[in-house]
């Protein structure tokens, strides 16, 4: 196993991990290997991750790895989740495995977190199956890191509530079927205490997927604004309490920024993989790219700083699932991995010459890709705010 998984699975990660594990990452490699990466570039062209393919990957169990077995998941721990995004990282289609993580870890959460027994029932079973797919819409023009800023309503009136206002750059949100939806019940209250999450269906009247957007990166992950006129949704469709949304939120921004930084981590390791192979392809001025000894040392730079955020990762991971909260520790990940993924593509794009500017190479696909990390889950100052509170 140590030879088909290369830098990591049973070498530098034995400490955190277990087999299951090991045989997570394994399946996992396998499927991007076979399915995800002879096909995504028409995904690119297509603005999509294919239903098809999130059905499969439902099939597989990737979209139960740690919802519990009741409802068709494994049951595993936040470590899976890692093992997960990471993987799908590596693939090189950051847009494919944004697709998905969404579903499974941003999105389909507040149902687990918060639903009561009859949402779980009703919703998981079809959220692990990749039957539904999930989206979040918590983002607005006025309302991104900043939580508090909502401006969507919901306002009550016997057994339903009146949702009105709009989404923006929501994941899923062309193709998505179910929306866990962020709207102030108090529009007066304390800022923390007045948004309450709803889930609200796709084909429920008033709720309009209103532009598809078009993106510098990400370009097999389909993104919208949504909007909201008087949709009606029923009360028993709360996720929670009513005024409790917002510490929800907080609380899945931990898991998020989790799977984001696994994520990025994935990305940065198969970018150095790419590139030292291209340079030791590579000649100039008579000799491989690779004898230039400032370009060696510059990568195994990276590859250092890289190996040291995803021990990081897995150490965090593993504290996680024994129950410790970590928001100083996720934060200063997401952080970290979030700039250094930039920071390895922009050497990476370098290293590979005219050909890093071609949309014909994966590299320049990536550099794009991975400018968003710096950005979604919480920005990199936002990160650094939130440590800097506990210092």
């Amino acid at each position: 196993m140590t030879q088909t998984l290369g830098f990591d699975a049973t070498t530098s990660s034995n400490f955190f991990f277990e087999e299951e594990h090991h045989m997570l990452r394994a399946q996992v490699r396998r499927f991007v290997e076979e399915e995800i990466k002879p096909n995504a570039e028409a995904w690119e062209e297509q603005g999509a991750t294919p239903r098809a393919l999130l059905r499969k990957m439902g099939e597989l169990g990737f979209f139960g790895i740690t919802y519990p077995e009741q409802f068709g998941g494994s049951g595993m721990d936040e470590r899976a989740t890692v093992v997960l995004a990471e993987e799908l990282g590596r693939s090189t289609y950051a847009g494919v495995a944004i697709t998905a993580l969404v579903h499974t870890d941003m999105a389909s959460v507040h149902i687990f977190n918060a639903g009561n027994e009859a949402q779980k029932a009703k919703y998981l079973p079809r959220v692990i199956s990749g039957e539904i797919i999930t989206a979040v819409g918590v983002t607005e023009p006025d309302a991104g890191s900043d939580v508090k800023g909502i401006r969507t309503t919901a306002r009550r009136e016997g057994d339903y509530y009146f949702l009105n206002g709009a989404k923006t750059f929501i994941t899923n949100g062309v193709l998505g079927d179910v929306y866990c939806i962020a709207a102030k019940t108090d529009p007066k209250g304390h800022p923390s205490q007045s948004v309450t999450m709803f889930i609200v269906e796709k084909d429920t009247p008033g709720f309009t997927v209103s532009r598809t957007l078009k993106k510098h990166g990400w370009n097999s992950s389909d993104t919208a604004e949504l909007s909201f006129v008087d949709v009606r949704v029923p009360a028993e469709n709360i996720l929670g309490q009513e005024g409790r949304g917002f510490y929800e939120i907080m609380k899945n921004f931990q898991n998020e920024r989790l799977v984001l930084g696994a994520m990025a981590m994935g990305e940065a390791q198969a970018a150095i993989e790419m590139t030292v192979q291209y340079v030791k392809d590579r000649k100039a001025f008579g000799a491989p790219l690779w004898d230039k000894q400032v370009i060696r040392n510059r990568l195994a730079e990276l590859s250092t700083k890289v190996e040291a955020g995803r021990q990081m990762l897995y150490s965090t991971a593993a504290r996680t699932a024994q129950g410790e909260t970590l928001v100083r520790e996720v934060s200063m990940l997401k952080a970290y991995c979030g700039e250094l993924v930039n920071e390895v593509m922009y050497a990476c794009v370098q290293y590979h010459g005219g050909m890093g500017f071609m949309r014909e190479s994966a590299i320049e696909r990536m550099s794009r890709d991975a400018r968003v990390q710096a950005i979604g889950g919480g920005a990199t100052e936002v990160m650094l705010e939130e440590v800097a509170k506990r210092m």
